[in-house]
């Protein structure tokens, strides 16, 4: 086989890939999915500007209520289905195929946790944003009760909840991810304060737990939304630029001159 039929050949999905997507179907991950459209929703509604990406395939459109004019979607070759077709293929997210300072709005439905390098990654975003430009990140909060049950099933070498390998990153690290680059936190929502439950039946018996959580334990939900705005520092000019009058030098006489002019202008007067 020649080097062009190996380019040719389609990449099969993975295996971490498709158990990802089959547990996004399951009545967790439904639930996981609702919450966060309904949070992207909300968040890009009102952003304006002409064009926005969407890094990686979380199962929902973050975009759809956005109205820019250019709404581009990019995953890698592994995250498709078998059959699906993308907007664009990009192999790392850690190198963007994007020029500079070109984008509005980027946003990250679980692609840092689940990235080989996270912070590369935020690097490439702040390269490609404007001054001014927005970064929407979504992930799982380790401090919650599906944290717990992550770290407690892989301690003990079991099925963990959420099939999917990476690392559920906090949100003060994230935010001390910001502080390193140009990004300024804006807003930040935790949700989903229900326990990690399988079946859709104890789902609903836990409903509770929704307005008791947001109230009581808010940090603790099981998932987190957060904008950050891309701030580049430029000299400011306030108003003219005013100088201050310079003290008038006296004008030099000349006193021996004068003298002598006076003196000739006597003796003028005196023989005429």
């Amino acid at each position: 086989m020649n080097d062009e039929e190996t380019l040719a050949k389609p990449v099969a999905p993975t295996a971490g890939a498709s158990a990802w997507r089959n547990w996004l179907a399951s009545p967790p991950g439904r639930y996981v999915l609702a919450w966060q459209q309904a949070r992207f929703d909300a968040a890009v509604s009102d952003l304006f500007g002409f064009h926005a990406l969407q890094l990686g395939d979380a199962g929902f459109d973050a975009l759809r209520d956005n109205r820019m004019p250019h709404r581009v979607h990019a995953c890698r070759p592994e995250d498709l289905a078998e059959g699906a077709a993308a907007e664009l293929l990009i192999e790392h997210f850690e190198e963007l195929p994007i020029a500079s300072e070109s984008l509005d709005l980027v946003v990250l439905p679980h692609v840092l946790e689940f990235a080989a390098d996270p912070h590369q990654v935020l690097r490439e975003v702040d390269r490609v944003l404007r001054p001014e430009g927005r970064v929407i990140v979504s992930g799982f909060n380790p401090v919650s009760l599906w944290g717990m049950r992550q770290w407690w099933t892989r301690a003990l070498a079991a099925e963990v909840f959420v099939p999917r390998d990476g690392q559920f990153i906090a949100l003060p690290r994230l935010r001390d991810w910001f502080k390193l680059l140009s990004f300024e936190l804006d807003r930040g929502r935790y949700g989903c304060y229900r326990p990690p439950c399988r079946t859709q039946k104890w789902l609903d018996r836990t409903r509770f737990m929704e307005d008791a959580g947001d109230r009581w334990w808010p940090i603790c939900g099981a998932l987190y939304v957060v904008s950050a705005i891309k701030r580049v520092r430029a000299m400011r000019l306030v108003g003219p630029v005013r100088r201050a009058a310079l003290p008038k030098r006296a004008v030099p006489v000349a006193i021996a001159a004068s003298r002598e002019a006076a003196r000739r202008q006597t003796i003028d007067q005196r023989y005429m």
